[in-house]
């Protein structure tokens, strides 16, 4: 009798399926197959079109709140966890809600990529550069709200699809310049794209931006074992910071806000940002403290900025 040359199948990781969610997940399942001992093939990717990838005539991640907000890019994928359908999830963990469905646990973070936002444009190389009333185009109120601040006259575009899609609008001179993450041009190997990449400190990222997250059911002891030998301790703290941030606010797509940890040795460094969606007021919190305070330090910077800022600042969901 003939063996089947196939390995069989023993883990299962669950993905959106756009060439930036596919190549997170095969970094995800190179992990776990280095630290496990299993072959590639013996873990398989399966590819879950999520609400967010099925709702296109919304121009911008805004607009996506009034159809379920950030959860529409979790949302199909964390059931087929809960449901026993896949052991990991794999996320971008700038898009998952502050607060996860119960029975779910973020077992494990991937050594983050560049954080940072980059600048994409055929006509600047920075913003600065870019000509008066110049065509920008981002589908993120934080982007929108730092870019008009910076730049107050820019003319803001709704952008969104995969990353592809928005440097093909690029070429075809739809808008003038796009703001898109570093990490995923990186990542898919589009890094000469980039005509500048924005500070920091000039232009604060995104809670979770350049992080890859692993989600596992909470009673599934297996997995999160296995998550947690790939699990990077720095980019761990630091997103524990930065949805500690987000649930003390009670962040949605709707409002602008920022927030990014740095970690040095047992030092946690962190800076949070609340803004209009015009750019035209901005609310900024900081905090340092030790890594085992992380999420306590994150949801008290979180608290003092919702309490400087008063109910009416926030964009009504």
């Amino acid at each position: 009798m003939t063996q089947s040359s196939t390995p069989a199948r023993l883990l299962r990781i669950g993905s959106r399926g756009s060439p930036l969610a596919l190549i997170q997940a095969r970094q995800a399942r190179s992990a776990l197959a280095k630290a496990t001992g299993l072959a590639p093939e013996q873990i398989e990717i399966s590819i879950i079109r999520t609400s967010g990838d099925k709702i296109q005539d919304r121009p911008n991640e805004a607009s996506l709140a009034d159809a379920g907000g950030k959860g529409l890019f979790t949302k199909e994928i964390e059931e087929a966890l809960l449901s026993g359908a896949i052991d990991f999830a794999v996320h971008s963990s700038k898009d998952i809600p502050a607060v996860l469905p119960t029975g779910l646990t973020l077992a494990a973070f991937l050594p983050r990529e560049d954080p940072r936002d980059a600048l994409v444009s055929h006509k600047a190389k920075t913003l600065r550069d870019l000509p008066r009333n110049a065509r920008l185009g981002t589908s993120s109120p934080r982007r929108q709200a730092l870019l008009m601040r910076a730049r107050p006259d820019l003319r803001i575009v709704p952008l969104r699809g995969n990353v592809e899609t928005r440097l093909r609008k690029i070429e075809a001179s739809e808008m003038d310049a796009a703001v898109l993450a570093v990490a995923g041009l990186k990542r898919l190997g589009l890094f000469s794209a980039i005509a500048t990449a924005l500070e920091v400190d000039e232009f604060l990222p995104a809670a979770g931006q350049g992080a890859i997250a692993i989600e596992t059911r909470a009673t599934d002891e297996s997995a999160q074992a296995h998550a947690a030998a790939i699990d990077d301790a720095d980019t761990h703290t630091a997103l524990a910071v930065e949805r500690a941030f987000l649930a003390a606010l009670g962040g949605s797509c709707r409002t602008p806000i920022a927030g990014h940890a740095r970690i040095d040795g047992d030092t946690v460094t962190f800076r949070g940002l609340l803004a209009k969606t015009d750019g035209s007021e901005t609310i900024e919190v900081s905090r340092q403290g030790r890594r085992a305070d992380a999420a306590a330090l994150g949801s008290d910077a979180g608290h003092e900025i919702k309490a400087r800022a008063g109910a009416g600042f926030f964009v009504e969901d």
